[in-house]
């Protein structure tokens, strides 16, 4: 639990590689925020796989189930009380997803918020916010590039612009602002991540030492995996080697 409030509570949610959630629900209207990792949500309205900035929002009693991807997940979840949030709409439905775009960047930067020492005060402004910057956006078509880059950048981190440009004959100055607009982050953020992400994983699940795990995955070296693990998740590896003892606690969570 990282903040508990009169009508909401904010809690850290970490599921290891190709965790199963089963169905459930909850008593209070969830906002989950994307960190790191990978997950496929499945819901009343469908399946959708998730592995960006991103925010899922699930109605009181909504019954939805996740299985995580293979670097496991992250999330930052606010579950409150509809009438703590006073005024502000929520969107109709039982379910609402946020993917990419301004909301997903949106949301990348709320996540973020949430993981520091904020006052209820802050994060009902906040929340209130993203709601309403988010209440009308309109959902574009994913382009057909996007998905070889990411790939492409997934398998090579180091992969340069110029080069991923040229695969999906796009030049290279116009492919970083369009992968930002439909992803919600930059593509130097999105190399970082996955860094990040395949270190996490190994620091979670393995009891390898942080030299190996820096260069297994694609770091120059421990000070470069601090830095980037500061920038990305406003922790330190050490501390994320930790969460092993915290992965999401439910007796009928099933591994594959």
């Amino acid at each position: 639990m990282l903040h508990r409030f009169s009508g909401a509570f904010v809690r850290r949610t970490i599921d290891r590689s190709r965790a199963r959630v089963p169905e459930h629900t909850h008593d209070w209207p969830l906002l989950s925020f994307f960190v790191i990792g990978a997950y496929s949500s499945q819901t009343d309205i469908g399946e959708e796989f998730i592995s960006g900035p991103s925010a899922v929002l699930y109605a009181a009693g909504a019954a939805h189930r996740n299985t995580a991807g293979p670097e496991g997940f992250e999330q930052i979840e606010i579950e409150f009380d509809p009438a703590w949030l006073r005024s502000a709409r929520l969107p109709d439905g039982p379910v609402s997803r946020w993917i990419g775009g301004l909301g997903g960047a949106a949301a990348k930067s709320l996540a973020r918020f949430c993981s520091e020492n904020v006052t209820e005060k802050l994060l009902l402004v906040a929340l209130r916010r993203f709601l309403e910057a988010t209440r009308f956006e309109f959902r574009a078509r994913r382009p057909d590039w996007l998905d070889d880059i990411t790939r492409r950048l997934r398998d090579d981190p180091s992969r340069r612009v110029s080069e991923l440009a040229r695969s999906a004959g796009l030049h290279p100055s116009w492919l970083g602002t369009a992968y930002r607009r439909a992803t919600g982050e930059g593509l130097m953020n999105t190399t970082a991540r996955f860094r990040v992400e395949r270190a996490a994983r190994l620091l979670r699940e393995t009891d390898l030492p942080l030299a190996y795990i820096a260069t297994d995955a694609g770091f120059c070296d421990q000070s470069h995996m601090i830095r980037t693990f500061r920038r990305v998740l406003g922790r330190l590896p050490s501390a994320v080697r930790e969460d092993k003892e915290h992965f999401r606690q439910m007796s009928d969570v099933l591994m594959i």
